[in-house]
């Protein structure tokens, strides 16, 4: 097997993924690039990467999908950037159910969900912290481009890492330890440590999907939103790319609906119709109330 790539092979690497979905990989990454490379080659017994490319330019059997899961970050952990979970509910959700009657849908949007604590944070805060959240049916999806970021957040098992953040009271009433079958704590997980799962009835209360930020018409598969969060990952995308997505993101807002980014991102460099609201808790953008098009 090819220990290394050509500079030919790595430019063919970074184009596919940026065709893919938008993040830009840049060349000094490349011991990155090519550990993800030739694990897939490994994986799929390509014996020269010019065999593993024609397999992937085919992908008769879903291997760009699984390319893609090589590359994605999924690093993040419950309760993150915390103001913004503060900014939720002291002041986002007053705006968004002004004027509405309770019972009415409030749809919120984590893209992307990583392996679940995203969306599964939004829960947990909405529940502490809501007063208001049985006076309204809340749906909340996660999605992501990850297929098996995916299946993590679905089966919805964490170690002490993820939980880090978590006041040791809401770990106990929303995660059920899991021991091995002696009665020993189970084996460690990519987080490290032992292992809890999220309640069923938490997990069942969060949609999860597939979706990709660069794909408008994929994403306008999902309906308008009251608010998305969609952090840490234009941070990894062009201008031309972020531009993308940062119209397919406003397209999936209802007027008057709220995004929030990380807080190392901003819309500053993106021309676009977004209102930058500054809370005392947060800055978001908010798509204006009075644009009703599209």
């Amino acid at each position: 097997m090819t220990a290394l790539l050509t500079e030919p092979d790595l430019a063919q690497v970074c184009d596919l993924l940026y065709r893919q979905t938008g993040i830009q990989v840049p060349g000094a990454r490349r011991p990155f690039i090519e550990r993800r490379v030739l694990e897939r080659m490994r994986a799929t017994g390509a014996r020269t990467f010019a065999d593993y490319l024609a397999r992937l330019r085919a992908d008769g059997d879903g291997e760009v999908q699984l390319f893609v899961n090589a590359f994605t970050v999924n690093e993040t952990y419950f309760f993150r950037e915390e103001h913004q979970l503060s900014c939720l509910t002291a002041s986002l959700l007053r705006e968004v159910t002004a004027g509405r009657r309770p019972g009415e849908t409030i749809r919120i949007w984590s893209m992307p969900c990583a392996t679940g604590e995203e969306p599964y944070s939004l829960a947990i805060w909405l529940l502490e912290h809501w007063p208001e959240v049985d006076a309204w049916e809340i749906e909340i999806v996660g999605s992501d481009i990850d297929t098996r970021a995916l299946a993590a957040a679905q089966a919805g098992r964490y170690g002490a890492r993820a939980l880090g953040r978590l006041p040791p009271a809401l770990v106990a009433r929303y995660f059920t330890p899991e021991d091995g079958p002696d009665g020993a704590a189970a084996p460690a997980g990519p987080n490290w440590g032992p292992r809890w799962r999220i309640l069923p009835e938490l997990r069942d209360s969060v949609r999860l999907s597939r979706r990709n930020l660069v794909d408008g018409a994929g994403m306008a598969q999902e309906g308008r939103f009251d608010v998305v969060f969609c952090r840490n990952v234009l941070i990894y995308f062009d201008d031309a790319s972020r531009k993308r997505a940062a119209a397919n993101l406003y397209a999936a807002l209802r007027p008057g609906g709220f995004l929030c980014l990380g807080h190392t991102e901003s819309m500053a460099r993106i021309p676009s119709r977004f209102r930058t609201r500054r809370f005392p808790e947060a800055i978001v953008y908010q798509r204006p109330p009075e644009d009703a098009h599209e």
